[in-house]
């Protein structure tokens, strides 16, 4: 992108549309008791692939409050049923750039203003300043979960003003929460060092036990039973070491690597096997909706997760794939970066790559693929990541943080 496009994203999101930054204070709306919402619940994404989104609605919809999802994106209304939830999808045309922020952040803002509720879930930056405007028309609460680093994403690596608009919009509204969430300890600390605000409650993206799966789905039916499985689920994009792991398929014999889900990288990926001959070794598979996807989670021998160390945001990640492998008895081949070491090493669950070595990650993948026993020792290790990890902490500390916004 060039300078003059970013000082354009600045300006178009900061000052030529006075809604974000200079919206009046609405006077708060009378609202009998009877027609809110308990939440209304705003995201942008396809729901039904939220693991997240999913497993907070269920927590929150399993204490009986009445929910509104808002959900923009592709305008799909499939979704889960849960207990006491409800989902409106609003359809966004743009795809990026400035042109999307604006007409995500305007649709959602009109969806939640037409939304009485209780308390405001805003499930990302990108749709808090509406969660904010529609908390001070019916003198709601707001929850904001930070669930990335957003002013160094991979995206603002070297682009100054767009880092500069995230962390101007996420100063102004941060400060308007009345509870902050977020995945990890080192985004956590991240974010009271740079706007001064109460450490944000770390919930980890632990899926439940109840996604545990006794009767594995098949990833690829017709495969060799002697042949080891490596899964790579979830969306194929920049800096996630998908086009390393193709690369690095070419000197691996014995296994068989499957690339679950979808994602603007898998196209690439897809010629880079071709143009390698190595079509026999790499399998490709549509995304499942996430309540099916542990089945097929477990039905594989090793899980891989390989950010690369390109910005803050994946330096301080801790994967939700990472902990979906755990739940499903899967041990790792993950990046060696801060937060994902604290979960493997302490518990020996695998093998900690460092990003962008190849040599190493070629020497990882051969040595758990020749050696069961070694795979089978990681994997007798996997229960104790969640005594540190415990999913039921995760549900209880959410329903604690909701019980005081809600009293």
């Amino acid at each position: 992108m060039s300078l003059r496009f970013e000082v354009g994203v600045l300006h178009a999101c900061c000052f030529s549309d006075p809604v974000l930054f200079l919206s009046p204070d609405f006077p708060v709306t009378p609202v009998h008791a009877e027609d809110r919402f308990d939440v209304a619940f705003a995201l942008y994404g396809d729901l039904r692939n939220n693991s997240r989104a999913l497993r907070q609605l269920r927590v929150l919809g399993g204490a009986g409050l009445r929910i509104r999802v808002i959900a923009a994106g592709s305008g799909e209304s499939g979704a889960p049923e849960i207990p006491g939830v409800s989902l409106c999808a609003i359809s966004i045309s743009s795809l990026s750039g400035p042109s999307f922020f604006l007409e995500l952040h305007r649709r959602m803002r009109e969806a939640l203003l037409e939304t009485p509720a209780r308390v405001y879930h805003a499930s990302g930056l990108y749709v808090l300043p509406a969660a904010c405007a529609a908390a001070r028309k019916y003198g709601g609460r707001v929850v904001y979960d930070a669930r990335e680093l957003y002013t160094h994403v991979s995206a603002t690596a070297g682009r100054p003003w767009v880092r500069a608009f995230w962390y101007l919009l996420e100063r102004r509204y941060i400060r308007r929460a009345d509870a902050v969430l977020t995945v990890g300890n080192a985004i956590a600390d991240r974010l009271t060092e740079t706007y001064g605000v109460v450490r944000p409650a770390v919930l980890y993206n632990i899926p439940d036990r109840k996604s545990l799966v006794l009767s594995p789905s098949p990833l690829v039916p017709d495969l060799d039973p002697d042949t080891v499985t490596l899964l790579h689920q979830g969306h194929m994009m920049k800096d996630r070491g998908c086009e390393q792991l193709v690369d690095a398929m070419r000197d691996i014999e014995g296994a068989v690597l499957v690339f679950l889900g979808g994602g603007p990288l898998r196209p690439v990926l897809e010629k880079q096997t071709a143009d390698a001959g190595i079509a026999d070794r790499i399998r490709f598979v549509d995304s499942v909706p996430a309540d099916r996807l542990p089945a097929y989670t477990a039905s594989a021998d090793l899980g891989v997760t390989l950010l690369q160390d390109t910005c803050l945001n994946h330096r301080f990640a801790l994967p939700n794939k990472l902990f979906h492998y755990f739940m499903a008895g899967l041990p790792v081949i993950a990046s060696d970066l801060p937060e994902i070491r604290r979960v493997v090493a302490p518990h020996d669950t695998g093998i900690l790559v460092e990003p962008g070595n190849r040599t190493a990650l070629v020497a990882a993948l051969r040595r758990a693929i020749a050696q069961k026993p070694l795979r089978e020792q990681w994997r007798r290790n996997i229960p104790r990541v969640f005594e540190t990890f415990n999913p039921d902490s995760v549900s209880k500390r959410l329903m604690h943080i909701y019980g005081e916004l809600l009293q």
